[in-house]
């Protein structure tokens, strides 16, 4: 059997602190990603919406359980008590009271916004899934924070050409997130304040959605309950709960 060169182990030797980094920083994009989650989560949410020619508040209540499965549904107002979206792996549905309708959300509809926001259908499906579908690069360590662009694998569905983390320290909680389109151009901000202890966790209790080619419009989320590693059990994410 014909040994390695000493050439090999000194290419491997030298790979692996890059290896070793890029470990790293995937593994603390994924903690922030996941901070709002814990193995479960049950939250009680207001969004606000500002757009051009409308505003609109919502409060909501959600429940997760890992990064495949999420259920939201409106309390208030109550013209749109009971709107709901369900979430399981890498399918979203929407469920419409009035109507009594159930709708899969369709491959060609996942850019559409979500819920009237800001935020996307996308963003609820590739959100949590960005350590799986970017590789990583450190633009800047300082005391005060980290700075790292998150690039799309070749083979990655996403939307977004480059996504750049601004990770707060000591904390490792974000502080602002920037979404840029394949021509590198930044056309999205979410912004975090609000950074409480909830539960053992520090976490920003505020997120703020802002439309860059759109300065008057954005999406506030404030977080006003939340609860970690809550009973629940993957049956309970079902298109049967979503319309209940």
């Amino acid at each position: 059997m014909r040994r390695p060169s000493r050439f090999a182990f000194l290419i491997i030797f030298l790979l692996l602190p890059s290896l070793a980094a890029a470990a790293g920083l995937r593994g603390l994009i994924r903690k922030i990603e996941q901070q709002y989650m814990g193995l479960s989560s049950k939250t009680v949410m207001t969004m606000q919406v500002r757009a051009e020619h409308w505003e609109r508040s919502l409060t909501m209540e959600s429940w997760s359980l890992g990064r495949e499965h999420f259920l939201v549904r409106i309390l208030a107002p109550a013209k749109e008590a009971g709107v709901a979206t369900l979430k399981v792996e890498r399918n979203v549905w929407n469920y419409l009271p009035k109507v009594d309708r159930v709708i899969k959300v369709p491959p060609s509809m996942m850019g559409g916004a979500w819920m009237g926001s800001h935020i996307t259908n996308d963003d609820l499906v590739k959100a949590n899934h960005i350590d799986e579908d970017y590789t990583f690069e450190l633009l800047e360590e300082t005391p005060e924070q980290y700075r790292i662009a998150c690039l799309p694998k070749p083979d990655a569905a996403v939307i977004w050409g480059k996504v750049v983390y601004e990770i707060i320290r000591p904390q490792e909680v974000p502080g602002r997130v920037t979404y840029f389109d394949e021509k590198m151009v930044p056309v999205r901000e979410i912004v975090f304040d609000e950074v409480t202890r909830v539960a053992g966790r520090v976490i920003p209790l505020r997120m703020t959605v802002q439309p860059l080619d759109k300065p008057n419009e954005q999406t506030v989320i404030h977080y006003d309950a939340i609860d970690f590693d809550i009973s629940i059990k993957a049956a309970f994410f079902s298109l049967r709960n979503l319309k209940n």
